[in-house]
């Protein structure tokens, strides 16, 4: 096989033995090979100019830049970069920004190397991959009612245990304004209290701890 026939792929993994595994599993197809490794987002985005790989395999949940926003910023340089999201979190707004961002397919990491190499090659080829389990959340995310990004920005500081003086405090805000925000967010989320409101919020992926 020549050189350039090769499949040259990034992958963007904070987990170390994650990582080393994806490399693994790649590096054994006779037609695909790891060219780049990155632990956080920001080298993901730097490593991708460096090397122009044809696929980039990210993780969403990385330090200093996450998957989401690594993808924004390689697809803003890059408009015909091929990115697939290889992740653990399957809450529907994390996939759904995923795909906002300029992902062109979604992967869970507890799918096995024989659902991951198709999906790889589908991505490089130019087609969208949807698993069957990744629609289906999609599906239910229209279902739900969309939080404003100030009612997101209280969610945080709420699952972060602050009260409302300090939620008011912190976004330059009045106290009445954020219980009035806090109403449409039980009501949004469906939440009869903050705890439920907090967890229903971080199991969506609408937001991250």
């Amino acid at each position: 096989m020549k050189k350039s026939d090769t499949i040259r792929i990034l992958i963007a993994d904070d987990h170390y033995i994650v990582r080393i595994g994806l490399v693994a599993l790649v590096n054994l197809e006779p037609d695909m090979e790891v060219v780049a490794e990155a632990a956080d987002g920001e080298r993901a985005i730097e490593l991708y100019g460096r090397c122009k790989p044809d696929l980039a395999l990210l993780d969403i949940r990385m330090p200093i830049k996450n998957g989401i926003q690594a993808t924004m910023a390689i697809r803003a340089k890059f408009p015909a970069a091929r990115i697939l999201i290889l992740t653990a979190f399957d809450g529907p707004e994390e996939i759904h920004q995923a795909f906002q961002a300029g992902a062109q397919g979604y992967v869970f990491k507890n799918s096995s190397g024989e659902e991951l190499v198709p999906a790889l090659r589908a991505v490089v080829a130019g087609q969208t991959w949807v698993p069957k389990e990744v629609a289906s959340r999609l599906g239910a995310r229209k279902t739900f009612e969309e939080l404003s990004p100030r009612e997101v920005q209280v969610l945080n500081e709420l699952a972060r245990g602050r009260a409302n003086k300090e939620i008011a405090d912190i976004l330059s805000i009045s106290e009445h304004t954020v219980k009035d925000h806090l109403k449409s967010i039980f009501s949004k989320l469906g939440a009869a209290d903050r705890t439920e409101a907090a967890t229903t919020a971080i199991q969506r992926g609408i937001i991250h701890l």
